[in-house]
């Protein structure tokens, strides 16, 4: 039987770094307890995970040889413990996942109802793949048969979906596709198109063939449509809904000269229309092939929207770094503010997050110490700029770690994170404010 295993740590390691002005030194965060998630006999990584309150909502996909299925463990008291995993996939091994595509877990509140009801998206392998959601209405204990987002002739392949809850519950979905590109027969000799580094490349002509998808999925299943054209086929795409209702997207796009840079959209109905895109910032990072690594963006109680992402800075070595950036209306956004890192590596993957009380932290990944390691770091903002950086925290206390998500509870802020290597599985951590 599935279960999940939980280890105590009896303390949390600081990791300080003096490459900013604005880096603070405090006290190391109290002790926290670590969490492991998993499905025994299995290999067990690409975790997302959403919070309401105490209730937690953790989704990872674990694999056998050939067969990934998606699992979904839930806590109730702030991600300290939590209760056996349950598969969400009706269709056996059929998920298709991976650390800029994990599945994506979304929690929406239901008055008179203790429980959050849960919605989790995922990619699909067949002939051709596919963008599926189901929900859960008891807590997790069971998910309803899955709704296929896409339409059923498309041809081609798609992924990296993102996925928000409104108010009302309606699921807003947005996902790469290359139908384009059809009849690519898999989505591995897609993927490796956009990698082709020949002088005979065309990046953008590449480009145009892929395009950024959405879909809603409430009381009725709103039809899949492109939104636009041009979009970096294998970065994470984000996507999430403000208090009034407005709803943001962001992804890598590409433009004239191969410049992979952000690109984002709102809606103001719904999800019936949405703006034209806006460019968030011009990195002027120019590359020939995906750079597997996308934005991630929050939303705070005041309806503006905070964006994260990787670039490369120019010059004689280039060199890797993330930036954030603001904007109160999803349309014009504020000049982008680099996020200090360790500065030892390139700095990947990463994540934001935003509370009631509009304290906001950001995540990533970077090699330090011989190794890829999870680190966060909380972020004040005064009028749509940083004005401080709190230190720099690991977030695991020893060994390797990747991708981590972030998730904020009635007790701080939840990271979840893959121990990557031959065979990865899935921990949590609560990291308090300070």
């Amino acid at each position: 039987m599935a279960r999940s295993r939980i280890i105590f740590w009896a303390g949390a390691v600081l990791v300080t770094a003096g490459v900013s002005s604005l880096f603070l030194v405090s006290r190391p965060p109290a002790p926290t307890t670590l969490v492991a998630l998993g499905v025994e006999g299995r290999t067990n990584s690409t975790p997302w995970a959403a919070a309401a309150g105490s209730f937690v909502a953790v989704a990872w996909g674990a694999s056998v040889p050939g067969a990934t299925d998606v699992f979904v463990a839930v806590s109730r008291d702030n991600g300290q413990t939590f209760g056996p995993p349950v598969q969400v996939n009706a269709a056996a091994g059929e998920a298709k996942l991976g650390g800029e595509f994990p599945p994506r877990v979304a929690l929406v509140a239901r008055e008179g109802v203790a429980d959050p009801e849960i919605a989790v998206l995922w990619t699909a392998r067949g002939e051709t793949t596919a963008i599926k959601t189901a929900r859960s209405r008891d807590g997790g204990a069971t998910f309803d048969a899955p709704t296929t987002l896409q339409a059923a002739a498309a041809p081609g392949q798609r992924g990296w979906p993102a996925l928000a809850l409104d108010q009302q519950g309606a699921a807003h979905a947005i996902w790469l596709d290359h139908r384009g590109m059809a009849p690519a027969k898999t989505a591995d000799a897609t993927h490796a198109a956009h990698k082709k580094t020949d002088a005979a490349y065309d990046g953008v002509a590449m480009a145009q063939k892929s395009g950024l998808y959405y879909a809603s999925a409430g009381a009725t299943v709103q039809s899949e449509r492109e939104l636009a054209k041009g979009v970096c086929y294998c970065c994470k795409t984000t996507i999430v809904v403000a208090p009034d209702g407005a709803i943001h997207a962001a992804w890598r796009h590409v433009y004239a000269g191969n410049l992979r840079d952000m690109a984002s959209i709102v809606s103001r109905d719904g999800g019936r229309t949405f703006s034209e895109p806006v460019r968030v910032s011009e990195d002027r990072w120019a590359i020939s092939g995906c750079p597997d690594d996308g934005p991630a963006m929050a939303v705070d109680q005041a309806g503006a929207v905070h964006m994260v992402w990787p670039t490369m800075l120019e010059g004689a070595e280039p060199e890797g770094a993330l930036f954030y950036s603001s904007s109160a209306d999803g349309v014009t956004y504020a000049e982008r503010t680099r996020v200090p890192t360790l500065g030892q590596s390139k700095p990947q993957h990463p994540q934001i997050v935003v509370d009631a009380k509009g304290r906001m932290m950001v995540a990533w990944d970077e090699f330090t110490d011989g190794m890829r390691a999870a680190l966060a770091r909380e972020v004040t903002v005064a009028q749509g700029r940083p004005v401080e950086f709190g230190p720099v925290v690991r977030i695991t206390p020893a060994g390797p770690s990747t991708y981590p998500v972030l998730a904020a509870t009635a007790a701080g802020i939840l990271a979840v994170w893959s121990t990557g290597g031959d065979a990865p599985s899935i921990a949590a951590r609560t990291i308090p404010w300070r």
